[in-house]
């Protein structure tokens, strides 16, 4: 998967800096200080780079002021420092904590944005588990149906489709799996739920002609000639309908994947 584009959290960052310097100071870790210092040296630090660092005195601004705006600010930038190391789990307990405890602050549609793409960039190619995509799915859904005008809703928008399409990879994966092995019923509902859930992906026109396949094997022509029709009606100049109505036609064709396993009737 893509690494992270910098111009949203930039953006983010941008909001969440405050004016005042840091300050230094050779008192001990533990001695309350002013909430100010605390959180302006959390940033020096995280400007440096030193984000596990940052991490720890984000925390200590709401160890020592938990009710300051301040600790409202650190806690989503605890939660950004984490995601900068890749620390993924601490970040999204982060994430969500922020949610849950300031559903309306201003920085909140910025909080599911950083929790979505703490799960996109965990997703992993489509022959492994894909919980971290529907995470991610889920996530960047509630951002965009909560804050559809809010400034990440747009890039949400690109990897909800991103996410999509890898699910949609992931029942194509199976579908044609089950269709090697002769199981046709299972490789038809994998490649109808390709279709019903994953409309505007780049599977439709595949999952389709897979169908006819399947139909023909199972001898049920008029549904192999409907997947055809359906075919040639929404994608007229793919290669999958000319395929698709080659065997319907009962035409010999070499398959545009050149599977191995492929039938001919």
């Amino acid at each position: 998967m893509t690494r992270r584009s910098s111009t949203p959290l930039a953006l983010a960052l941008a909001l969440l800096v405050v004016g005042a310097c840091a300050s230094d100071s050779d008192e001990p870790e533990y001695v309350e200080r002013p909430v100010s210092t605390i959180y302006n040296e959390a940033m020096d630090t995280l400007n440096e780079g030193l984000y596990a660092e940052a991490a720890v005195k984000f925390d200590e601004v709401e160890r020592q002021h938990p009710y300051s705006s301040w600790a409202t600010k650190a806690q989503l930038m605890a939660a950004y420092s984490h995601y900068e190391i890749n620390a993924y789990d601490e970040a999204i307990i982060a994430l969500d904590r922020f949610i849950e405890l300031h559903p309306s602050n201003r920085d909140t549609p910025y909080a599911y944005y950083l929790k979505g793409l703490s799960y996109y960039e965990q997703i992993s190619d489509i022959a492994r588990d894909q919980r971290m995509t529907r995470q991610a799915l889920t996530t960047f859904r509630e951002l965009i149906n909560r804050y559809p005008n809010s400034r990440y809703a747009r890039d949400a928008k690109i990897k909800l489709d991103l996410t999509s399409d890898h699910l949609a990879g992931k029942d194509m994966e199976i579908g044609r799996y089950y269709l090697r092995q002769g199981h046709n019923l299972a490789a038809i509902n994998r490649f109808k739920a390709v279709v019903e859930k994953y409309q505007t992906t780049t599977h439709v026109p595949e999952a389709l002609h897979r169908m006819t396949e399947a139909y023909l094997s199972l001898g049920i022509i008029e549904e192999a000639r409907k997947m055809t029709a359906v075919l040639g009606h929404n994608f007229p100049g793919s290669e999958w309908y000319v395929d698709s109505y080659q065997l319907i036609e009962g035409k010999q064709i070499r398959p545009v994947d050149e599977d191995p396993w492929y039938k001919v009737w």
